[in-house]
């Protein structure tokens, strides 16, 4: 379906990149649209890119509210096993 899932900052990259940690998942993402994010912060990620960010509470309804409706394991098996996240090039 691919959603865009909030999702917290474990660790900034080199250039804007960033790596985000969801339900034991770690994606590496892009930080290319937003300005100001640190670690631990929650930003809401589409197809490699973190839109905008959130708040930790923001994140937490969103996510259980996904999860309520069952699109949530979806989008998480979605993000495991999907295309190789940005600045992943091999």
């Amino acid at each position: 379906m691919c959603l865009a899932l909030p999702a917290r900052v474990v660790a900034l990259e080199d250039g804007d990149l960033a790596t985000i940690a969801l339900e034991g998942i770690r994606k590496k993402i892009s930080l290319a649209l937003v300005e100001n994010i640190a670690v631990g912060d929650y930003v809401l990620v589409h197809v490699g890119y973190a839109l905008h960010k959130v708040s930790e509470e923001e994140a937490a309804r969103t996510l259980a509210m996904m999860a309520e409706a069952g699109v949530l394991s979806e989008e998480i098996t979605e993000i495991a096993h999907g295309e190789a996240s940005v600045g992943d090039r091999s």
